[in-house]
């Protein structure tokens, strides 16, 4: 045989043998949202166009942007790793923990972007673009074809905002030991903290109540309901479905409010109406800033 036919011969073999990991992940799935249906196979276009640096080639969150190689021969570029889709475990869900989300969720997210991550919102993307992608998203983990949704929890309707379901929302706050994690002020500062790690076992840091005026996954009290009746999946906060009446939750989320101390919400103004409250809220405030200003923050 002369080199060339050699040559080509491993060429082809090598060829197929690329191709057979990718197999599973080029199965045709769709999603769907309301109207819009999601194809796979236009997802995939936008996926290798927009996402795979940080997700990876195979979805698993080994993106160039997370593997300590190249440009960052130490460290990776970014802090946090990218999901694994391959895993099929999501944050932010309507779902009740350790379910799959719904295509809605997904749809939602990548929408949405994450907040304080490196995960931006595509909402530059049309409607249609981002159920593709969905579609495809889902293509990489097993769980979607052998597993339906979990049904999404009931979200009751929001109790009037009272300084009593404030106050028994900050008891709770220590009852449940969140400030464990998050600090007393919810600056993520707590205790744990520290030793905290994700379902990769990276070092995760729990929110930061105390800047912006958004969460994890979305930005409404009804968003923050569904946080810890959910869970996050994937990280160390738990559901507190099991632990928590609806009032209850209703009530942590009009005190985790409270801490939003840069943010005018109107929990956090009935709040520091109070003495209670305005000595909490002008404790928790910044001023000045590490080059000395002196802006009031």
């Amino acid at each position: 045989m002369s080199i060339h036919k050699i040559a080509k011969s491993l060429f082809l073999t090598a060829a197929v043998l690329l191709t057979v990991p990718f197999l599973a992940v080029a199965q045709q799935s769709e999603s769907h949202m309301g109207k819009l249906t999601g194809h796979s196979d236009a997802g995939k276009q936008l996926y290798y166009r927009f996402c795979w640096g940080c997700h990876g080639f195979r979805g698993d969150g080994s993106g160039e942007n997370w593997l300590a190689t190249g440009n960052f021969p130490t460290e990776p570029y970014l802090n946090i790793q990218p999901r694994n889709f391959d895993a099929g475990v999501f944050k932010c869900r309507s779902t009740p923990t350790g379910t799959l989300p719904t295509d809605e969720d997904l749809y939602n997210s990548v929408g949405r972007g994450f907040v304080m991550t490196n995960m931006p919102s595509w909402i530059s993307l049309t409607n249609q673009q981002r159920a593709d992608l969905v579609a495809f998203i889902k293509s990489f983990s097993p769980r979607f074809r052998g597993e339906k949704p979990g049904d999404p929890i009931n979200v009751p309707a929001e109790p009037m905002l009272t300084v009593e379901s404030i106050k028994h929302g900050k008891e709770l706050f220590q009852k449940l030991e969140c400030w464990k994690c998050h600090g007393q002020e919810g600056r993520g500062d707590g205790p744990s903290a520290s030793t905290l790690t994700d379902s990769n076992d990276n070092p995760i840091r729990p929110y930061n109540f105390a800047v912006g005026s958004r969460f994890k996954c979305g930005v409404t009290n009804g968003d923050l309901y569904k946080i810890f009746m959910t869970g996050l999946d994937g990280s160390p906060m738990p559901s507190f479905a099991d632990v928590v009446k609806p009032v209850e939750a209703w009530d942590l989320v009009h005190f985790l409010r409270t801490l939003q101390v840069t943010y005018k919400s109107p929990e956090l103004t009935l709040w520091e109406s109070t003495k209670e409250g305005a000595q909490q809220i002008a404790a928790s405030r910044v001023y000045g800033t590490p080059t000395g200003s002196g802006i009031k923050q």
